[in-house]
């Protein structure tokens, strides 16, 4: 008598309902193979759960539900540890293991899991969890296109098969995961539409207010505040500047998304100033995705800072874009390694700036963006890109300007020794700590003391 193979489960975590989208997109298109059993892990990562709902309580949810077997809480399951904060202990992981596999009813299936942001938790901790696992990696955003945030066990990274990803931006190749030889592999454009033409279906339809009769322009808040990124003043003013550039640019309705969790006085801030000028502007409250309100409202123009939301509007649906801020944004992203780096550089490469009194499509890449991403993630994250030396060296070599000095500091090419870092000092010390910084990759803990070191020898002023 032969012995029946074990079921199939396919496992898929996601934490925002865009994720999700993206994941109903790739099943509709075929990106997974068939399984015995489809279930979806939800969980809500926000600082304080309880105040917020998750992605299956978010208006247009039941439209992407039936395509799973189970809905399944991360939070209730660890619960009252939080998804963010948690990771079981190394000699735990197979109690863990046989504790969900009892829990969910998973007995002895086979598991493929499909996750987000591998390399943090809680995604991180069910890679960990499922070592058996076939992992698969989708893309939330833009930050697909930069380097992974920090080294992953390659126990983990070392399964990952595929990362699958929206085409944001044509002709780049993602840096997430490559390390690894994860496969980019595309969700096609027009599944993920698809998809979101339902949720907008489901958002019509439970909708209190009405659209604005004409189409107006959409600007898109961040809440970079909550990031420690900007200010809440700073922020307050970013998304006054955005009104005033629409305003400029001859729109008289505008519609204003603010993030879910942003402080409600920054709305009425903006409210003051579009009486001021004489415009028009609906706080648009409703939780839902920014590509929803593209396909309800129609909107005429699309501003924000560095959303992915900016490149959906713009590749997907021909909806003229600008940017609002983004060289602010590269001179107080800290430290040079945060994630957000590469998602603010595309976009103040490639979308118009609105205070220049421009908006449109974004622009093609060229091999000059694929350069700059190359080097921008060298430098971010060199030992785990150190293949991408050579590329950056070539690009700053050759690309290193006025224009795009704005994505680099001279620390940071001093201490890897690229071009456009100061020349080091013959000095003795100097020499040894240097070294000592790039072989060991401790770049922040003695930058501070090199900066010092050479401006004392080298009477050369370090940009930090």
């Amino acid at each position: 008598m032969t012995t029946p193979l074990p079921r199939t489960t396919q496992l898929f975590y996601a934490s925002t309902l865009y994720g999700a989208a993206t994941l109903a997109a790739a099943l509709d298109s075929g990106r997974f193979p068939p399984a015995d059993r489809r279930m979806l892990l939800v969980s809500n990562n926000s600082a304080v759960p309880e105040t917020t709902p998750a992605l299956d309580e978010m208006p247009g949810f039941e439209r992407l539900r039936g395509r799973f077997d189970e809905v399944l809480s991360w939070n209730e399951t660890i619960a009252p540890l939080h998804p963010g904060g948690w990771t079981p202990r190394p000699e735990d992981i197979p109690i863990w293991e046989r504790h969900l596999r009892r829990l969910w009813g998973l007995g002895d299936d086979r598991i493929q899991l499909a996750v987000e942001s591998v390399q943090v938790s809680p995604a991180l901790t069910l890679a960990q969890l499922f070592p058996d696992a076939r992992l698969d990696v989708y893309a939330d955003g833009l930050m697909s296109y930069g380097p992974t945030r920090n080294k992953i066990d390659p126990l983990v990274g070392g399964r990952v098969r595929r990362l699958l990803h929206l085409d944001l931006v044509p002709g780049l190749e993602p840096l997430l995961l490559a390390e690894f030889g994860a496969r980019p592999e595309l969700v096609p454009v027009d599944a993920f539409t698809k998809v979101v033409g339902e949720l907008a279906a489901e958002s019509a339809e439970s909708a209190e207010a009405e659209p604005p009769a004409t189409p107006p322009a959409l600007l898109l808040g961040q809440y970079l505040a909550a990031l420690d990124i900007l200010t809440a003043a700073e922020e307050e003013e970013l998304h006054l500047r955005m009104l005033r550039g629409a305003v400029a640019l001859g729109h008289r309705r505008v519609v204003f998304k603010p993030h879910p969790v942003a402080p409600s006085a920054w709305s009425r801030a903006l409210e003051r100033e579009a009486q001021r000028l004489g415009a028009e502007l609906t706080v648009w409250e409703e939780p839902c995705l920014a590509e929803v309100l593209y396909q309800r409202l129609k909107p005429e123009l699309v501003v924000g800072c560095f959303s992915t939301g900016l490149l959906t509007a713009g590749t997907f649906y021909g909806i003229p874009v600008a940017r609002v801020g983004t060289e602010l944004l590269l001179a107080r992203l800290s430290p040079y390694e945060n994630s957000n780096r590469v998602p603010v550089t595309i976009a103040d490469a490639l979308v118009p700036d609105l205070e220049q009194g421009t908006a449109g499509a974004p622009a093609g890449v060229d091999e000059r963006l694929s350069g700059l991403v190359q080097a921008v993630g060298f430098a971010m994250q060199p030992r785990v890109r150190s293949d991408l030396r050579s590329a950056a060296e070539g690009y700053l070599g050759a690309r290193l300007s006025p224009e795009t000095w704005r994505y680099f500091t001279r620390r940071r090419l001093t201490l890897l020794g690229l071009p456009g870092g100061v020349p080091v000092p013959r000095h003795a010390a100097v020499r040894r700590m240097v070294r000592r910084a790039r072989a060991n990759g401790t770049l922040r803990k003695v930058a501070r003391r090199t900066r010092v070191l050479f401006q004392m020898l080298s009477g050369r002023a370090v940009r930090s």
